[in-house]
């Protein structure tokens, strides 16, 4: 989730925990463990796929953070006792319990996330996403904001932190129904035709758990439907290219197996023109819409008829129509307009000459 997300759900995990003993500075200090994994942004790992792939890495690791929680809460029942106070009669699991909590539930929210949390590092595991919330999603956080500023300003910090909480855990929960619901009208569209073992990722569009993006990938091919909690009618599918034929030319560098490893098959491979040189691209297609996927990295370039690997660089994705194209999601999300994908997809990247 986005950082300040995390920020308010340390300080309603802190309060919550220790708001009684040590009112606002729970909330306080909770907050501020809430963003500390997130300081792995702040390390060079030498190229854009390393960059983007290590990423919600160790820091994220729950065996990482238990152990620096308990480091931490051996060290602050000892400051405390030294230092003494009310402080001093918070017991050793108290702090142990809130600095777990605080940093614990840090990766957890993320690996909720489309993106994915490498829960198990240094397990060569691929992230854990349950895919059941956007990165950014208002109905989220406003709960724990108003927790936190209710506790911060009002002093009731316990009471406001653990309401705050508790109705962001029911929005979690919400999201995860919503998934299964989505999965169970895509199912027999899926069998239809025959798709039904394809690998397949639900997934919430953009602020909202109304509308829910699904990709499905078929070898060459992928397929693309939106699917609302609204909808009377059954999701249609669009079918895009997948560039396939590529795929074996990436996998033989170290940055496109990195990605496979960390993406899975929802990556589309493309040969482009760029500063005189064929390149080979690889883009995430987990993330974003179509037309509108912002992660797409070179890999190697061409030359005779080999692909040279290269340190692998992020392409500009642009943001030219993204506007105008939410605006459309968001109408498409309340079931007032219908909405064609492949409108905002590149034709060369289109199957059908009409998707929908």
């Amino acid at each position: 989730m986005d950082s300040i997300t995390q920020l308010l759900l340390g300080g309603a995990v802190g309060g919550a925990v220790l708001g009684r003993r040590l009112g606002r500075k729970a909330v306080i200090g909770g907050a501020v463990l809430g963003t500390l994994p997130d300081l792995d942004v702040l390390i060079d790992y030498g190229d854009a796929v390393a960059d983007y792939t290590y990423h919600r890495g160790f820091s994220h690791s729950l065996f990482v953070l238990a152990g620096l929680a308990a480091l931490l809460a051996t060290l602050a029942a000892r400051l405390a006792r030294w230092r003494g106070g009310h402080s001093a009669a918070i017991s050793p699991g108290h702090w142990w319990l809130f600095f777990t909590l605080c940093l614990l539930t840090h990766p957890l929210l993320d690996a909720f996330t489309t993106y994915g949390t490498q829960l198990w590092w240094p397990l060569a595991t691929p992230p854990v996403s349950w895919a059941s919330i956007f990165i950014i999603d208002p109905l989220y956080t406003l709960p724990l904001l108003v927790a936190t500023l209710f506790g911060l300003i009002g002093g009731r910090v316990v009471t406001a932190s653990r309401l705050g909480l508790a109705l962001s855990c029911a929005y979690l929960a919400f999201g995860l129904g919503a998934k299964t619901l989505m999965d169970h009208r895509l199912a027999p569209v899926l069998a239809e035709r025959g798709l039904d073992a394809a690998p397949r990722l639900i997934q919430p569009t953009p602020f909202n758990t109304l509308l829910w993006r699904a990709t499905i990938v078929d070898g060459e091919a992928y397929h693309e439907t939106l699917i609302g909690l609204l909808d009377d009618a059954p999701p249609r599918l669009e079918t895009f290219r997948r560039g396939a034929t590529l795929e074996d030319a990436a996998q033989t560098t170290a940055a496109g197996a990195r990605l496979t490893w960390f993406a899975g098959p929802y990556l589309r491979y493309a040969s482009r023109e760029l500063g005189g040189e064929t390149t080979l691209v690889a883009t995430d297609l987990r993330l974003g819409f179509p037309g509108y996927h912002p992660f797409s990295f070179t890999l190697a370039r061409r030359e005779g008829n080999d692909w040279q690997p290269v340190a692998s660089q992020q392409l500009d994705a642009g943001s030219r129509g993204t506007q105008e194209a939410l605006g459309q999601l968001a109408r498409r999300a309340l079931n007032q307009a219908p909405l064609c994908l492949g409108d905002h997809v590149a034709k060369r990247l289109t199957v059908e000459a009409r998707s929908c």
